[in-house]
């Protein structure tokens, strides 16, 4: 089997070499060429994989190792009888690390207690729901926008317009979507992004696109009060630096690169692809995962846990780093913008999640203090 893949796809060696010979190369350089004659594709978001790109080709197979599906042309793939696969959730823990990183420092520079604010999520699939779940066991104040989930199942849910005039922070976790019957694309235009509340938080995390950046640029210039974090742009892989320079926190859209989520998108795929072939499954993932720089921390019982939350969280991932990479990469023309914005992506450095660390408590641990470890996600032990 042929096999074409991003470059930036981990242990492709480990869960593919048996499987043909495999041909790496930069995601945004895929082109008809790579795949004229390719019997298998492994992209990332960045490359678009669509009719434009696989007319006349023998892939029959395609694999993107990430849980959106927006550069995918699934209408043209049921036509052409391709196999593809996604892997949903893959990196949804890496995104709420993300998320709770942020607040950290958005509250440190306010001065704010996290836990009097009102949180608003937009997109409760498998990150923002994973997010809903570690706010709301935190014991905050959370509203849930997600009108396709009302659709399906009824429950808990808000209206945007509800969720915008009530929520301090509000955390975008939506897929991409122009044309659906819930389009997503631009759903925070001039006149939502207007109704944020006066000291409102807005967290992107999800695509660039969902948010009009040019209107949010505008906005900026005359509201103040409100603080942004952007992992994700339109244009990408160009910045709108100004934009950025605006941001309390601007990354590469890395928000979801912990190491975890990468390798998992990887075994997701393989395990697809084995059932799209009939075939056993030869390779697990429990086999090839790396052991955690850091397994365990001891906190005292007295420990206050505001500090515990903090502690905890940093420990494993703290995005002003990060944002300090990208804003040194903002400089010189487009070009060299642009190769700077997909070299952080490339040689992002190794992370982990918190829901894979240990965290062990001397003595009899309070309820409160129990309370943030195990919404955390971490593992507690006595």
């Amino acid at each position: 089997m042929r096999i074409v893949a991003d470059e930036n796809i981990p242990l492709l060696d480990e869960f593919f070499g048996g499987l043909g010979e495999i041909r790496r190369l930069p995601g945004r350089a895929i082109d008809r060429a790579a795949v004229a004659d390719a019997e298998l594709l492994l992209v990332r978001s960045v490359t678009r994989v669509d009719r434009a790109l696989l007319a006349g080709s023998p892939v029959s197979f395609v694999g993107t190792c990430t849980i959106g599906t927006d550069h995918l042309d699934l209408d043209f793939f049921q036509q052409r009888g391709i196999g593809w696969a996604s892997a949903p959730g893959c990196n949804a823990r890496g995104v709420v690390d993300y998320v709770l990183g942020s607040l950290l420092v958005l509250a440190e520079q306010r001065g704010i207690d996290l836990a009097s604010r009102t949180y608003g999520v937009v997109g409760a699939g498998q990150v923002g729901g994973r997010l809903v779940a570690v706010l709301r066991g935190l014991g905050w104040r959370v509203m849930v926008c997600d009108p396709p989930r009302q659709e399906a199942e009824g429950g808990d849910f808000v209206s945007l317009e509800q969720l915008l005039a009530e929520c301090d922070v509000v955390s975008l976790h939506t897929p991409l979507d122009a044309s659906g019957a819930y389009p997503t694309h631009h759903l925070f235009n001039a006149a939502r992004l207007a109704q944020l509340k006066t000291g409102a938080w807005l967290i992107n995390a999800s695509r660039g696109a969902v948010v009009d950046n040019s209107a949010l640029l505008v906005l900026l210039g005359h509201r103040s009060d409100l603080q942004v974090v952007l992992d994700v742009w339109e244009g990408e892989p160009l910045v709108n630096a100004e934009l950025a320079d605006r941001c309390v926190i601007a990354t590469p859209h890395i928000a979801g690169y912990s190491l975890d989520g990468k390798l998992r998108g990887t075994a997701q795929i393989y395990q697809a692809l084995c059932r799209h072939l009939g075939r056993a499954e030869t390779r697990s993932l429990e086999n090839l995962m790396p052991a955690a720089w850091l397994p365990a921390l001891k906190l005292d019982a007295a420990a206050e846990p505001a500090w515990a939350l903090a502690t905890v969280c940093r420990a494993v991932y703290d995005p002003r780093r990060d944002d300090a990479d990208l804003r040194r990469s903002l400089q010189g023309d487009e070009a060299s913008c642009r190769a700077a914005f997909d070299r952080l992506r490339k040689h992002y450095p190794m992370r982990r999640e918190i829901d894979g660390l240990r965290v062990t408590v001397t003595g009899s641990a309070p309820p409160q203090l129990t309370q943030v470890i195990t919404a955390l996600g971490a593992m507690l032990s006595a």
